[in-house]
């Protein structure tokens, strides 16, 4: 059961930020000039499907887990990404402040690493399940610098 409440809590955010900044995406769809690879814009939702339940799945092994410091930290670490994650779509998408956006992605790449390091303390399934998140955000990366430089 605490599976489905952490897989469905971090789908949740996901789900919401993209209802809240779903208007905001289209008019970026059609006005905005993208980076080289970008991927079409079907791909999105179907890979932060996956990669939100894959996060959902590592912090509730995480949960299960005895409790430690480590393991605090860990789902602190865990809620402090996905509340950037979140936040990102509105810079991005809402405000357009590409710069400001490839800075979040960066903490967010930071921040992501850091929870893998201490998750694979504790559970290193946990740890290997992020990896996907990880490479996402670097391509993120590229993309949100790629459309600052090319709309900036």
């Amino acid at each position: 059961m605490i599976y489905v409440y952490w897989i469905a809590f971090t789908e949740a955010v996901g789900i919401a930020a993209g209802f809240l900044t779903r208007e905001d995406v289209k008019v970026y769809a059609s006005s905005i000039v993208k980076p080289f690879l970008s991927p079409p814009a079907l791909l999105f939702p179907a890979v932060w499907t996956v990669l939100y339940a894959l996060m959902g799945v590592s912090a509730a092994r995480i949960y299960a887990a005895p409790e430690s410091d480590e393991r605090t930290r860990g789902l602190r670490l865990f809620m402090f990404q996905l509340g950037i994650n979140f936040a990102w779509c509105f810079v991005f998408f809402t405000l357009r402040m590409f710069l400001l956006a490839s800075l979040c992605l960066a903490v967010m790449l930071v921040l992501v690493v850091m929870m893998c390091l201490c998750f694979r303390r504790i559970d290193p399934l946990s740890a290997y399940l992020q990896l996907p998140y990880v490479l996402w955000l670097v391509f993120a990366e590229y993309l949100s610098l790629g459309v600052y430089f090319l709309n900036g």
